[in-house]
């Protein structure tokens, strides 16, 4: 077979581009039998599509344009101008996320990564829950296969209207690798930040992400806990009268040290299609309170403690009894890793590709 897979999305930092890398990467170790044509556009950074797929080993070959998401929206997605065989030639599978789906006579697969925006349209600008809308009516129409990170993300995407038969799960995995983070990289990270005591962590500032009541939690929760400060990845204002650290844009290697340092990751997301930080902790040895809600309870498994994301005062005793069972917690979080790989995720995709000989 020939397999189009578009990568545009590799160069954002996202989970996306976790999902997309490391399913790419994979798919080519395992697969020798069929042909990949990988392609994708970005108007300033077509270099880094280009950088990405010279590091790869397979059946493979490049398509890579001058194409910005804008302009890739408004030909596949708004108008309906271009296919993909227009832009990488005669195909029998055709591997989009739900960002552009370019028309294709090819077996078509779409992967949607989570449904935030329509599930949770006060907490997004309106333009783009318009937007992620009308893509999604566009996935059911015209996807012979959609595949989603978990169950919790299938059960709410047959709720808006999709075929379950056409739905396939396929769990993601580690996007980071924790091993050769040293104490030397948590020392220089916690003073770049100034953090001079035990701290907790969160991820992402987006009002899903409910910031809000994990600063709460961590004020209510420090002195029991014995906690200073709580760091979060993201861009904002810093607070030095609540101990709150936010750290802008860094690298993976400082994420990865701020995760080996933290004494419990707050993870208490209103929604999430998956829940990609949960496994990073649980690689980096790091206790997790994350939420009893959409795919969190599934990721987590018994390696975390559950708690009511709506409830300051539940994600406050989820922090100290997270930490209290750090012990216990990092033991149950190293097995739950272990059910989650990208080869598998591999053989699982390439299973759904050959469902279009069926």
């Amino acid at each position: 077979m020939k397999i189009a897979i578009d990568v545009s999305a590799i160069i954002y930092g996202t989970g996306v581009s976790v999902y997309t890398s490391r399913l790419v990467e994979n798919l080519l170790k395992i697969d020798r039998k069929n042909n990949y044509i990988l392609f994708g556009g970005s108007l300033r950074r077509r270099n880094e599509l280009i950088s990405f797929s010279k590091n790869l080993k397979g059946n493979f070959k490049t398509r890579f344009f001058y194409l910005p998401p804008t302009l890739a929206d408004a030909l596949a997605n708004r108008f309906n101008l271009v296919s993909a065989e227009m832009l990488v030639g005669d195909i029998n599978v055709y591997h989009s996320s739900d960002w552009a789906q370019f028309k294709s006579k090819a077996f078509k697969v779409t992967t949607v990564h989570d449904l935030a925006p329509i599930l949770l349209p006060k907490q997004t600008h309106p333009k783009i829950v318009s937007t992620h809308k009308r893509r999604l009516k566009k996935v059911i129409k015209e996807a012979d296969r959609i595949i989603v990170p978990s169950v919790s993300t299938k059960n709410d995407l047959i709720n808006l209207g999709a075929n379950k038969n056409n739905i396939r799960v396929i769990h993601e995995a580690l996007g980071r690798d924790f091993t050769d983070i040293t104490d030397e990289d948590v020392k220089l990270v916690k003073k770049k930040f100034n953090l001079n005591g035990n701290y907790s962590l969160s991820i992402g500032t987006a009002k899903r992400k409910n910031l809000d009541n994990i600063i709460r939690a961590f004020e209510k929760a420090s002195g029991d806990a014995n906690l200073k400060h709580h760091v979060v990845v993201g861009a904002g204002k810093n607070s030095d009268l609540r101990g709150v650290r936010f750290t802008g844009y860094i690298s993976d290697r400082e994420i990865m040290s701020l995760y080996k340092g933290a004494s419990v990751l707050v993870y208490t997301s209103l929604y999430e299609g998956f829940g990609l930080p949960i496994l990073e902790a649980y690689a980096a040895g790091v206790p997790v309170v994350t939420s009893n809600v959409s795919s969190m309870p599934e990721v987590a498994g018994s390696g975390a403690i559950l708690v009511n994301p709506q409830s300051v005062e539940d994600i406050t005793e989820g922090i100290k009894k997270a930490i209290a069972n750090k012990n216990d917690l990092r033991a149950k979080g190293k097995i739950q890793l272990a059910k989650f790989s990208w080869e598998k995720a591999a053989h699982e995709t390439l299973k759904v590709y050959e469902e279009s000989r069926s």
